[in-house]
This record gives C-alpha cells, structure tokens and sequence, in this order.
C-alpha cells in the first residue's frame, strides 16, 4: 500500500463510508470515546478522523483536532463539523506518518481503524507517541490478528486481497507495541463478532520539560506550515493559518 493509493481509495469511499462502515463500526467508536472521560480543556487528537462520524460523541470541553489524508474524507468532516456546530473541533489534510505537530502537543491520541491502514505503521505509531505527552494515552481501534492459527492462516490468505480496499489483515497487536515506549492499560473485544480490539495505551516516553494536565499550563499546540514557521491557535481557538472547518 503507498499513500496515493490509500487516499484515492478512502477518497472513493467516502460517499458512502457512513452507510456502510460507518454501522459495522459504531459500536467500537462510541466504546473508545464513551470510556475517554476527557478532562475539560484536554487536547485531544483524533488520526484519521474519515468522515468525522465521531465528531460530535465528544465532549465540547475539550479541544479536539482531527487529521486525514483524504480530502474526499475530510471534506465530508469540515461538512460535519459546520453543521452540529462544533467550534472546539479544528481538522486538517496531514500525514499521519509526518505529522506536523510539535512534540507532547496533545494529551490523548486516537486512532480508529487506522494502524492497518496505513503504508507504514510503525511512521504512524511511532509518531503518536511523539505528538502525545509522556504519561498520556494513546487509543488505538483496530482488527489485530489474535493467535488463532487457523484464523491467522486466513488473515494472510486475505491480506494482499484487502490491501487492494485499503487495509491489512495480518498484523498482530504485539507486532505493533514492540519496541515503543507504549504499556496496554485496558483492552477489550469490540463490534460484530468481537474480531476487532479497543486498547488504550500508557505513553511511558521519558518526559521532556512537559507540563500535563494536573500543571499550570499546557503549552499551545504548534506544528511547521509550508514556510518553516510555526502556526498556532489564535484568540477563537483555531489555527492562524487556516479555518478550523
């Protein structure tokens, strides 16, 4: 799988992402964020945020940025997010591989059904744990093969077959964490036929002269725009250089 095709591919499905996936996934969305319980004024960052389906499940306490590399996705979000009215919501056409964002910017980071969807897993995970301060969460909602020889079989025979509709089916939750600085705090079984894994990890990276929220102050979200420069929320909560929808 290469970038240009994930974004053609998930660009293509969203037209109808919400009526098909959308459903089957439901259940797994409203688990991850349900047992978030984000304190107010906790930034939260949601990677491949699609449609934005989960959008409006969070609280409006709390500032959420969402990323995609879809436009035909994102777009389908900014529509989303216009229409509820959801002014603590920021997104944005990013890489989740390279993500644009400072170091400890973020006090959780989610990702739904994107570890396996994605060219290069390890860019995206390991850069999750750069954005998400030490001693913060990393959600990750995902099909991880389970150990069943039999099933495993199966998931290998498939996966070349789902690469070409946007994913893998071969990649094991162990295979993921290893050699990061991530602990498994909570994991449950999720969606029909609990083939799918809500795991909630612990960012056990060695803190930086990072404030978290039980400090004074959370340092402003930043990340290098197109000329080097930083950009960063201004006095209505978005980003300088662009809207927030």
């Amino acid at each position: 799988m290469d970038r240009e095709k994930i974004e053609r591919v998930y660009t293509t499905y969203a037209g109808f992402y919400d009526q098909v996936f959308g459903k089957v996934f439901q259940e797994g969305r409203e688990s991850a964020i349900r047992n978030l319980n984000v304190q107010p004024g906790e930034h939260v960052l949601e990677v491949g945020v699609g449609t934005g389906i989960a959008l409006p499940m969070y609280p409006s306490h709390c500032r959420i940025v969402g990323i995609d590399l879809s436009e035909g996705m994102l777009a389908k979000a900014k529509e989303r997010a216009e229409a509820q009215n959801l002014s603590h919501v920021q997104l944005h056409r990013m890489d989740a591989g390279a993500m644009e964002f400072q170091d400890d910017s973020f006090d959780t980071v989610v990702a739904a059904y994107v570890v396996t969807a994605v060219p290069d897993y390890r860019k995206v995970v390991n850069e999750m744990i750069r954005v998400c301060r030490p001693g913060g969460r990393i959600i990750m909602l995902n099909h991880f093969s389970n150990g069943n020889k039999v099933i495993n079989a199966v998931e290998r025979v498939l996966s070349p077959i789902t690469k070409h509709l946007g994913w893998r089916t071969d990649l094991s939750l162990t295979t993921v964490l290893e050699g990061t600085s991530l602990h498994v705090a909570r994991k449950q079984k999720v969606n029909p036929l609990r083939l799918w894994a809500l795991v909630e990890c612990v960012n056990g990276k060695i803190s930086h002269n990072h404030v978290n929220l039980n400090g004074t102050e959370h340092g402003s979200i930043g990340y290098a725009n197109g000329s080097g420069t930083a950009g960063y929320p201004n006095g209505n909560g978005r980003y300088s250089h662009e809207p927030a929808v």
